[in-house]
């Protein structure tokens, strides 16, 4: 029932959700010269062969499919690949990152008209959809076409359960659309079974298998050496409200550290220009980066509002605050600073991360706070005792580096349906990939 109302909802909704998208592209919320991908209206033509068509919903997924779609590439020479994402800043990174034969393209929206547009269009061969962005007709409209899906790295937190709990019969037709559920954690897995997904397992989490955030060497060495010696940390993927809260921490570590610079990351950096804004409205001096700016000896707060350097900015603060996490969002990676030689702090908010957070927490390399003078604390803590600091980041590094395997386990996972779609050759064979490590005994 809620299935069918929700079809004839959106078959309805076709005009509003035009006027939704209009109002979105004068944001910068929607890539305008790519607007009709959103309305199903492909921006390039499907290449000849199997395709495998992947789903994440922004950076964080897309970023973490990368290595799965080098594997599928390496696998089967004739493969081609296309990756959905619904955010204008993933379809920017993917531009400079997507390998030969992988292909960006924006989710359509999901009503019927641009679903079957869209399908018409790619007809893919198999269909992975990654963590848990599950639009109703795209599942439902791409399982009617006998496609097999697969949930890959599939996530569903506690709150999440308990709101898909209240309408059973329609999750679980959502989920049993899917041949198998590659969960990320035994939590996830047994959340996603309870609802009625089919064939559930936990090869583990695929963000572990991502390499290290990029950097230009160069542009780091002109940096570093700018900042000589100087004490800096880095606030990275902060939301609304955050930089407020990072602020007040930086100029309470000011009356300790007289020449500490703070680098704020927004995980958005279209905010930049507003931020700087605030930011100097609270008496601190702003070097913005979109803007040229290079931090200075005046310079408190360095504005990392660029696209796709985040892992520049991790290699130069040996301290990051990982943000998302003293809002309601649900945090964001910890596993990229872990990568990068950082000792890590985050907010009590990480339910989208919930189970590296336990690890890192664990293993003694992360620590919690709560608001401005509990970061400050945490952060004074950490640039006083270089000892701990480095104890704290190793630590970080050893739980990052802890699944190297996990893309064995996943590929292996896939294997039927990879078979399946090389017509009984077997596409899931693990290849070696540079960077990439077997599964621990």
């Amino acid at each position: 029932m809620i299935a069918a109302l929700y079809s004839f909802a959106t078959t309805i909704s076709g005009p509003a959700v035009r006027i939704v998208l209009a109002l979105r592209r004068l944001r910068g919320k929607e890539d305008r010269e790519r607007m009709g991908e959103r309305l199903g209206r492909a921006g390039r033509p499907r290449p000849d062969g199997p395709l495998v068509w992947l789903h994440g919903a922004s950076v964080g997924e897309a970023l973490s499919a990368l290595p799965l779609i080098e594997r599928l590439l390496a696998n089967h020479q004739t493969l081609n690949v296309l990756l959905t994402t619904g955010t204008v800043t993933s379809a920017r990174l993917m531009a400079e990152r997507l390998p030969p034969r992988a292909i960006h393209q924006y989710v359509p929206v999901d009503i019927p008209g641009a679903v079957d547009r869209f399908l018409d269009h790619w007809r893919p061969d198999l269909a992975l959809w990654l963590e848990s962005e599950l639009w109703p007709n795209l599942v439902a409209r791409t399982a009617r076409r006998g496609v097999p899906m697969v949930l890959v790295n599939g996530r569903l937190s506690a709150r999440s359960f308990a709101r898909w709990q209240r309408a059973p019969r329609f999750a679980g037709a959502l989920l049993g659309a899917f041949q198998r559920c590659l969960a990320q954690s035994e939590a996830d897995a047994k959340r996603l079974a309870a609802l009625g997904a089919k064939n559930v397992a936990s090869p583990g989490n695929l963000k572990f298998a991502s390499a290290p955030l990029p950097a230009d060497p160069q542009v780091l060495s002109e940096i570093k050496r700018m900042l000589g010696a100087r004490p800096t940390w880095i606030a990275a993927s902060t939301h609304p409200g955050e930089e407020a809260i990072v602020a007040e921490a930086h100029t309470r570590l000011r009356k300790r550290h007289d020449t500490l610079l703070t680098i704020i990351a927004p995980r958005h950096p279209a905010r930049g220009a507003a931020l700087a804004v605030e930011l100097t409205g609270s008496g601190l001096r702003v070097a913005q980066r979109s803007g040229g700016d290079a931090p200075d000896a005046a310079s408190d707060i360095y504005l990392a509002d660029t696209l796709g350097e985040l892992g520049l900015f991790y290699r130069l603060a040996p301290i990051a605050f990982v943000g998302g996490s003293l809002v309601p969002h649900g945090g964001q990676n910890l596993l990229e600073p872990g990568q990068l030689d950082c000792a890590i702090l985050h907010g009590p908010a990480v339910s989208n991360f919930a189970p590296i957070a336990t690890a890192m927490a664990n293993a003694g390399a992360a620590t919690t706070v709560n608001d401005a003078a509990s970061l400050a604390d945490a952060v004074d803590a950490l640039l006083s005792d270089k000892a701990k600091r480095q104890a704290q980041a190793r630590a970080a590094a050893d739980v990052a580096a802890g699944e190297a395997g996990v893309l064995d386990r996943i590929m292996e996972a896939l294997a039927p349906s990879l078979a399946a779609l090389a017509g009984g050759k077997d596409f899931g064979k693990s290849t070696a990939i540079k960077g990439v490590s077997r599964a621990r005994a």
